[in-house]
């Protein structure tokens, strides 16, 4: 008979099968039932809804959230996919969020189908999923695959959200609206559809953030068709307008455009810079003073991912997570002292530019020794492989409670 970690061994292999690719969302009936059992048991796996699970980690307390924001949009997309097949897609506004890069985890969820019930599946950790049935598809033109999220186009998208997203959701119009490089695909829709009333807005908005040719180029068209056209501006009064390029990743995009629009509010919040410290050893010793509290706030969790050295100390035996220094805190244990380790190199910097050596040179040959030493103790105890010191890191990383889902 085999023994209880050669059972978990076994099922943590499965479980490894299902996650190729960063699957973690899966059918319950994709697991036998002794590996569902067990796997639930021991925190590997969290149940969403029945006949639905998704991957959690053995940090995850049972209140803890970032399991499930970790997995939202692919439960999402997987759920959506097995229950209505290719028949389905978001919202006009849910697809220009995610255009624009904004991928935070909505409180409800509203997917259409022709295969819609109207009904609500209450989720976890208050957020619930809506499906409402509609007469039809739009067009196979109208619709693209993100991550496995059926959304509208951005022109598409454009065409059918309400005045009302310009001013709930301004940094995202902007992002959209600075990042179409060619019109011609959104010209076409607005002439096919006679969306006169759209076209004012759309030149209005195209206007505001400084694309006045694009404006121009659509009331000309619109106009030279036979339609009646009046340029508005669906932005609030108020609305800052950021210039966000037309060349960049919506990513860039998003964080430039954040930072413009935040710069100045930022700045006068800030005190007066104080200057370099007169004392520089009482300074140093004030650094290693807030070490508790600033580690304490800035370690986060990461990882939820069945890797095949885990699996192995599972089956030798070798894992024991009830220990007092076992397998259960060992990833926070290294993370920790990876975070002290990039900390006594940050100080060491700050002494260098107190001293008088100008900040800027010391930061960039400094950064990316600061990275290593954070993942330094992770890959000598062989948690994660040495490649991972090149660079910056390869995977998204997620903070406790947070319904932000970074880019990949």
């Amino acid at each position: 008979m085999a023994a209880p970690h050669e059972k978990l061994a076994a099922s943590l292999a499965e479980l490894e099968k299902l996650q190729k690719g960063g699957r973690r969302a899966f059918r319950s009936n994709e697991l036998t039932r002794s590996h569902r059992e067990r796997l639930l048991k021991q925190g590997f796996l969290r149940e969403v809804i029945k006949g639905w699970l998704i991957s959690s980690s053995l940090n995850a307390e049972p209140g803890d959230s970032t399991p499930w924001y970790a997995s939202f949009w692919q439960f999402c997309a997987s759920y959506c996919e097995d229950r209505f097949g290719d028949q389905w897609h978001l919202s006009p506004e849910q697809s220009l969020l995610l255009h624009a890069e904004n991928t935070v985890i909505p409180p409800q969820v509203v997917v259409y189908s022709p295969k819609g019930a109207n009904n609500t599946v209450e989720l976890l950790f208050g957020t619930s999923f809506y499906d409402l049935k509609q007469k039809q598809m739009p067009s196979a033109d109208d619709v693209t695959v993100r991550d496995g999220l059926r959304i509208f186009t951005a022109e598409a998208a454009l065409i059918r959200v309400p005045e009302a997203f310009f001013t709930r959701n301004p940094l995202e119009a902007q992002i959209v609206l600075g990042g179409l490089r060619n019109v011609s695909d959104l010209l076409g829709r607005l002439l096919d559809g006679g969306h006169s009333a759209v076209a004012g807005r759309l030149a209005g908005a195209f206007r505001r953030i400084g694309r006045a040719d694009v404006a121009d180029e659509i009331l000309s068209a619109l106009k030279a068709a036979g339609y009646d056209v009046r340029e508005t501006d669906p932005f609030a009064r108020r609305t800052s307008i950021v210039s966000v390029g037309q060349t960049i990743a919506p990513i860039t995009a998003r964080l430039r455009a954040l930072w413009g629009s935040s710069r100045q509010a930022v700045i006068k919040l800030f005190p007066e810079a104080p200057g370099l410290p007169r004392n520089r050893e009482a300074y140093l010793r004030l650094i290693d003073e807030i070490y508790r509290s600033d580690a304490y706030h800035s370690l986060s969790i990461e990882g939820y991912q069945v890797t095949p050295e885990l699996i192995e100390r599972v089956g030798t035996g070798a894992w024991n997570p009830d220990g007092d220094d076992g397998d259960h805190d060992n990833r926070n244990v290294l993370a920790a002292r990876g975070y002290w380790q990039a900390f006594q190199l940050v100080k060491s910097s700050v002494a260098k530019i107190i001293g008088r050596q100008k900040p800027g040179p010391v930061v960039r040959a400094a950064h990316g020794e600061w990275y290593r030493e954070l993942f330094q103790p992770s890959v000598a105890a062989g948690l994660i492989p040495a490649s991972a010191l090149a660079g910056y890191r390869n995977h998204a990383v997620f903070v406790r409670g947070s319904r932000y889902v970074p880019p990949r």
